[in-house]
């Protein structure tokens, strides 16, 4: 993203800057979403010399700059649906990471299982819900400092040194490298300095939660200037695991980054930056949430099945240590690891030429997961391991050119993409898995009695994704009126992926398993067994595809403060391709239909009205859209361990429509308030062959409906359903964030400054967490409230936080347990939490 300012040469001394600020504006309280007047970034990286427009805004108070466009310009002044997180509010409010920036942004939606199967969503659309593969592009779009992030994965780092970021919503192809059909996240970090400045932060709390930050900056020479920053989190976790005696889901993670700034004339900056994030928890565990009947015969279902283990073995406890999620416990006996390496180094270059600039950014990531999980979600020894590492690296190099003139704006770019990611992973069976998997017999001779038939099976998959994209881009602003400007952007996007995916199954004696297909046929009843698990497969999805896209805006300022805007886009999603085994049919051979997934078709509709008012005191804002896609690229599973991913399948039609509304004031010197809203009504308008929800799966035939005792609809699979008409997963019809902050004038530590309280909170109706919605996957609504109290004063702050103020109880995610067999594990969410934090800064 480009730098706020043109030049981090002509700054203000850092103090200078921070008192002013804190003293015109009682004390810049920390808020998210976009600003209202005076709600000034006490963190800028430099003085406000833009534009004149800029200039004028500055004058007026408003100094939130964004880089949507492109170009600098204050927040009101985009026709665009634009969140604006300052990095103080980030700070302030405990949100130090994507997954947490949903607490501020209602129309964001993140869940994770891990750090891998992280989902990000606007508005309900980006990513299919359900376990991550690797084979589709993400929806919403992740840039730090301009470099497009391929992987959600990739970027779960902690913010480090975030100066704000932008969370733009709808298709965004016109204007940025790799094409995002739902949104983007814009993450701008804070830049070197010609003025020496530094700044540390500690943080301690309850559940041995320590936090540090340090960021310094400023000149090697009047030409150079670097800047370094380091954070390190940790945390206790927040599940306690009885088998092994130690609490889970804790937090360890480290961060580095460090740029350089070479500035040989005021026309020219090449700014070199590399970063690397660390994460090391014992991570990501379950815990027991309910048991609902499927299809299955009662006695293959959770509660009976366990009653068989525990009746085998009385000496070893399958019992779950709590049927209550808030109690915290859990009793997985397969080892857990989050291990997550992220990292890389970018370049960009930005050059005044004439009456325009010139912006090359060239970049490479890695990213390295190594996690150990465990599937099954129960303390029996059904899935031993399961493990699926992955190596990426990717390439990018974007030219832009930006020009500005009285009447006409335009940008043009040209992105190119490089992707290769590899995979090895491993499934194991465990001693438990014949007696949990297999239909009970009490004959002797049974599989059933055979422990040996699926204890030791091994599925070891290897795979790997070369993907490539090139694009040409660009979006014109032409001002017919001084109040009537139009926007026209276009877009040619080329796209092609390559994959490989073998699974080599043995046996727990090392047999290998060469075929599945004639195994039932042959009367192989040891054969059939284990193939009803892992079958050999070996897939080789190749596609390539052209896509052309455009928008049109059109806005009109009504008044001066006063702008109305309407936009259509015709955007899309490109192909994918299935990387995590297909499914069967009948003779258990894979269905080589299904190595592909059709690119998503989108249109898009938005209107929205930008107001200031009081002058320019107070903004209202408010956004309605409705978004149709076509071939909906969505994830199937039907519940079986041997697809444990999932695949991936196009459903025939999705629309997401809504409204949004934001309101900021600063009503004195010593208060300021925000609120905001957004309705999200998101459907399968039609999908006619989705995987069952639990309620309807692991029959001979499955109903079509919602209902389990309706009919069965002809021409469905044991593991497909018409859920037409369904709401998507993970999305909740209302949310809302709001918060407040008020400040006196006192002087404490023999420094002149504020005393504050603040408060923040946001709300969440109930939401599904199931690919297909479930009755006993619906997550309760739920409304969090944080509070700060604390001394701000010049270059020092001091206070005091609560997070989930009142304890409340709530589900971050349900997961549907594999086989069939009823049970719902989840996560809770964080209980109550408190502590201090002391930032100083010089």
């Amino acid at each position: 993203m480009t730098a706020k300012y043109p030049s981090a040469r002509r700054r203000v001394p850092a103090s200078a800057l921070t008192l002013s600020l804190l003293l015109a504006l009682g004390a810049a309280p920390a808020f998210a979403e976009e600003t209202a007047a005076g709600d000034a970034a006490a963190t800028s990286t430099g003085t406000a010399d833009a534009s004149d427009q800029v200039d004028d805004d500055v004058s007026r108070g408003d100094v939130i700059i964004v880089t949507a466009r492109r170009r600098q310009e204050t927040a009101q002044e985009v026709p665009v649906a634009i969140s604006v997180i300052r990095g103080d509010s980030i700070e302030a409010t405990g949100n130090f990471n994507v997954v947490k920036l949903q607490q501020l942004a209602p129309t964001l939606q993140v869940y994770t299982s891990n750090p891998r199967n992280t989902s990000v969503n606007i508005r309900g659309l980006g990513v299919p819900f359900g376990l991550t593969s690797d084979g589709f592009e993400q929806g919403v779009g992740i840039y730090v400092d301009d470099v497009y992030n391929s992987r959600v994965a990739a970027a779960t780092f902690d913010f480090l040194d975030v100066d704000q970021v932008e969370v733009l919503r709808g298709p965004q192809g016109t204007l940025y490298g790799k094409n995002t059909t739902a949104g983007a996240i814009n993450i701008t970090t804070n830049q070197p300095t010609f003025d020496f400045e530094g700044r540390a932060e500690v943080t301690v709390g309850n559940l041995n939660y320590r936090q540090a930050k340090a960021a310094v900056s400023g000149p090697l020479s009047d030409k150079v200037a670097a800047r370094i920053a380091i954070a390190t989190t940790s945390r206790r976790g927040t599940l306690f695991n009885t088998r092994t005696d130690r609490w889970i889901n804790e937090q360890d993670n480290l961060g580095l980054r460090g740029q350089l700034l070479f500035e040989p004339n005021d026309d020219l900056s090449i700014t070199l930056a590399g970063d690397y994030s660390r994460q090391n928890p014992e991570c990501c565990g379950t815990a027991f949430v309910r048991v609902g009947t499927t299809q299955r015969a009662l006695n293959r279902q959770y509660d009976a099945i366990i009653a068989r283990l525990q009746a085998a073995n009385p000496n070893y406890n399958y019992i779950v240590p709590s049927r209550n999620i808030y109690d915290r416990l859990t009793d997985i006996d397969a080892s857990l690891s989050a291990g997550n390496k992220i990292g890389g180094a970018s370049l960009r270059v930005k050059w005044d030429v004439g009456p325009g600039t010139f912006t090359s950014i060239t970049a490479w990531r890695f990213w390295d997961w190594q996690p150990e999980n465990d599937r099954d979600f129960t303390g029996a020894s059904v899935v031993a391991k399961s493990q699926n590492p992955s190596q990426q690296d990717q390439y990018s190099q974007e030219f832009r050119y930006n020009y500005e003139g009285d009447k006409l704006d335009f940008v043009v770019g040209l992105f190119g993409f490089k992707q290769r990611i590899d995979t090895q992973g491993t499934e194991q069976q465990g001693i438990d898995a014949t007696r949990y998997s297999l239909a009970p017999s009490t004959d002797p001779n049974n599989v059933y009695n055979r422990p040996e038939v699926l204890n030791g099976l091994t599925a070891t998959n290897t795979q790997y994704l070369k993907s490539d994209s090139a694009a040409l881009y660009g979006q014109l602003s032409y001002k017919l009126t001084p109040e009537l400007t139009i926007q026209p952007g276009i877009r040619i996007n080329y796209d092609k992926k390559e994959g490989f995916y073998q699974r080599v199954v043995t046996t727990g004696t090392g047999q290998l398993i060469t075929s599945c297909s004639t195994a039932a046929q042959q009367g192989n009843a040891v054969l059939t067994a284990q193939c009803g698990v892992y079958q050999p497969q070996l897939t080789t999805p190749s596609v390539s595809d052209w896509n052309f896209s455009y928008d049109l805006n059109v806005n009109y300022k009504l008044a001066p403060d006063v702008l109305a805007y309407a936009t259509y886009a015709k955007s899309f999603k490109t192909v994918g391709i299935n990387q995590n085994g297909l499914p069967l049919d009948t003779n258990n051979q894979p269905v080589l239909s299904a190595s592909t997934v059709k690119p998503e078709s989108v249109n898009h509709f938005e209107v929205g009205l930008k107001t200031q008012f009081f002058n320019r005191l107070a903004t209202f804002n408010l956004t309605a859209f409705r978004t149709e896609i076509k071939n909906f690229q969505a994830t199937v599973n039907g519940g079986q361990f041997g697809t444990v991913r999932g695949y991936l399948a196009n459903a025939e039609r999705v629309v997401s429509q809504g409204i949004e509304a934001d309101f900021k004031i600063r009503a004195s010197d010593r208060f300021t308030a925000y609120a905001n809203g957004a309705y999200t009504d998101a459907k399968y308008k039609k999908f006619t062959s989705a995987p069952c929800p639990p309620e309807l799966s692991g029959g001979t035939f499955v109903t079509g409906t919602q209902t389990p005792s309706a009919p069965g609809v002809p021409g469905l699979s044991p593991r497909q359903c018409d859920i037409s008409g369904q709401r998507l997963p993970g999305v909740s019809k209302w949310a809302f964030s709001y918060g407040a902050e008020t400040n006196v004038p006192v002087t404490l530590f023999a420094k002149e400054g504020q005393v504050y309280l603040g408060v923040d909170g946001n709300y969440r109706s109930h939401w599904n967490s199931n690919a297909s919605p479930s009755i006993y996957t619906d997550v309760k609504g739920y409304a969090l409230t944080n509070f700060r109290v604390g001394f701000r004063g010049d270059g020092i702050d001091v206070f005091g936080w609560v997070r989930n103020a009142f304890d409340v109880n709530y589900i971050e995610l349900l997961q549907v347990a594999p086989g069939n067999v009823g049970l719902i594990a989840g996560t809770p969410g964080d209980p109550r939490t408190w502590g201090g934090t002391i930032k100083v800064s010089f």
